[in-house]
């Protein structure tokens, strides 16, 4: 007979099992799941996600966006949504903002300045709670707002979800670039398809470039760039791209470039 440890660590592989199971089985009527990260904060990931959300919305297809940062949440607010979820028979149902379903931890803060102060297990349960509990319904895109850093939160999302892609965010400054490429080696690493970069902040405060160049360095495709302007400053409670044509513009340029290379990635596999 096996020891107590032995029975303990068997039953631990089983609920992993079942619990990836069980998420997949949640996932199944999600066509495309594409999450955006950066190893660096302060990029402007919660930024990428949300556009790109919000314009393939516009463009007439179903989506959702799921926030993955738990310790600070911000897809709420940046979709300005009041609205909380609504629970039946053991699920969540995301509510709904500028045509996107979000679900996300902010919903269950008390207040949104507080801070949530959790150790690396209780982000895992957390962010795998999220994911069996969620319906979904029907969607073309699923977008994950990733947290930064190469830790428990990604490599949670990395090993539990099943991800058709992933875009890379960086901005010029070479500090930003060289964390791109530290999360885009980890992306790899876990053997996942890598859609693109995007660059963010890029004009003359900054400069530009460091996408393009992140790009050839590794081999992955140049999605598009965002430049930084006034425009977003007064888009608080609403993606940019409603108030201003030309981040529409840019948004619009990024999601036809990463469409198609999406459905190359997955018809290569």
């Amino acid at each position: 007979m096996s020891n107590p440890q032995q029975q303990a660590r068997l039953e631990s592989v089983k609920r992993q099992f079942q619990q990836k199971r069980d998420i997949t089985d949640r996932l199944a009527t999600i066509k495309n799941k594409i999450a955006v990260y950066s190893g660096k904060g302060g990029v402007g990931k919660t930024t990428i996600a949300t556009g790109l959300a919000a314009v393939l919305a516009a463009n007439g297809f179903k989506v959702g966006i799921f926030d993955a940062d738990i310790d600070c949440p911000n897809v709420t607010q940046a979709f300005g949504l009041v609205d909380l979820p609504v629970s039946r028979d053991g699920k969540f149902f995301p509510p709904v903002a500028h045509g996107v379903k979000i679900m996300s931890m902010a919903f269950f803060q008390e207040r949104p300045d507080e801070a949530i102060i959790w150790r690396g297990p209780m982000v895992h349960n957390a962010i795998n709670q999220f994911l069996q509990i969620t319906d979904w319904g029907e969607l073309d895109y699923l977008i994950v707002d990733l947290p930064p850093g190469t830790s428990d939160a990604p490599l949670t999302i990395m090993q539990t979800l099943p991800l058709d892609g992933f875009v890379i965010v960086t901005t010029p400054q070479p500090l930003a670039r060289l964390d791109a490429t530290r999360s885009l080696n980890m992306v790899r690493k876990m053997n996942i398809p890598i859609i693109g970069v995007v660059e963010n902040f890029s004009g003359q405060v900054f400069g530009s470039g460091a996408g393009e160049e992140l790009s050839q360095e590794t081999g992955v495709a140049f999605l598009g760039r965002f430049e930084l302007r006034s425009d977003y400053q007064s888009s608080a409670d609403a993606p940019a791209l409603f108030n201003s044509p030309a981040v529409k513009r840019e948004f619009e340029a990024v999601m036809q470039r990463t469409i198609p290379t999406l459905d190359t990635l997955k018809g290569a596999d």
